[in-house]
């Protein structure tokens, strides 16, 4: 029996894009030779995945998962929708964000951790995915909130299945208060944060260039009213501050109730909790952002195709 290096395992796998395991199984049914081993991998479906490593995933799912006062959020994606309905997918998808619990959110780390049940890490887990379900697929990023004493929530907005959708939010509180009333807020914010798309936690929080683009452009604008400078700089701090309320979560109006501010609200909830409520963090993670889809010209392809 020829000897089954690393480095032709290696070798293998770049050549068929199949998961590790499957490689050294390949190489030991075809005693280390590597086109056979190729074939062997082809004839059995696993070497597809290389094929379809070039493609645009930007479909797929969004996976949230919980454990103590620990959270996860990941996203996994496809080429289409319909792989979102697919239950290997979605197992893939929840698999992972469990994984990323304990492994937590640096995507190469979390790649190499084992999936569990299977034998393979994750991102042969995904590859292997690839080469079962016919789609590109790509572990794209992942995120884990934590709190010392309180709870993280999590939200899915229309899930498709138990922590899985197209847009999810974790929300971290951190309180000695009634744990039912810490839930209930939690998950009202979460809402609130799958729908107002806050930029940050609080004033002192946000990206402070984005506050001076903001101020340079008011200031501007402002300019134009040939008003005083004292009242220009009023008026541009006025604006700043409609700013704030604009991305700021602790400063933006509760979409629960539409009136109210998030800071008071959370305010209104620790009387109720008995104790004081810190919220600590969120991580808001919608399918696909910032992803260029690709679109095909259907027309002008035709017109290129007739000369």
């Amino acid at each position: 029996m020829a000897e089954i290096t690393a480095a032709l395992v290696k070798d293998l796998r770049e050549k068929t894009g199949a998961g590790m395991m499957d490689c050294k199984k390949a190489l030991a049914e075809t005693n280390g030779d590597l086109d056979a081993a190729i074939d062997w991998l082809r004839k059995k479906g696993l070497s597809a995945a290389a094929k379809k490593a070039g493609r645009v995933a930007a479909e797929g799912l969004v996976a949230v998962a919980i454990k103590d006062n620990k959270g996860a959020i990941v996203e996994v994606n496809a080429e289409t929708d319909f792989v979102a309905r697919n239950p290997q997918f979605q197992a893939l998808a929840s698999g992972i964000a469990t994984v990323a619990l304990t492994a937590g959110d640096d995507v190469a780390t979390l790649e190499a951790a084992a999936f569990p049940g299977t034998g393979r890490n994750v991102k042969d887990e995904v590859t292997q995915a690839i080469a079962t379900i016919g789609e590109n697929m790509t572990l794209r990023r992942a995120k884990t909130l934590s709190v010392d004493g309180g709870v993280v929530v999590a939200y899915v907005h229309s899930a498709l299945a138990d922590g899985l959708g197209k847009l999810g939010v974790l929300v971290g509180l951190k309180s000695t208060g009634k744990r039912e009333v810490l839930e209930q807020i939690g998950k009202q914010l979460a809402m609130h944060i799958a729908a107002a798309n806050p930029q940050s936690l609080s004033t002192k929080d946000l990206d402070q260039s984005l506050v001076e683009r903001e101020r340079t452009v008011l200031t501007e604008q402002a300019a134009g009213s040939g008003k005083p400078a004292d009242i220009i700089a009023k008026m541009v701090e006025g604006r700043i501050r409609k700013f704030y309320q604009e991305v700021v979560l602790l400063e933006q109006t509760f979409v629960i109730d539409g009136e109210t501010q998030v800071g008071k609200a959370v305010e209104k909830a620790a009387k109720d909790a008995g104790a004081p409520i810190e919220v600590t963090g969120f991580v808001r993670f919608q399918l696909g952002e910032g992803i260029e889809k690709k679109t095909d010209d259907f027309a002008a392809e035709v017109a290129k195709m007739a000369g």
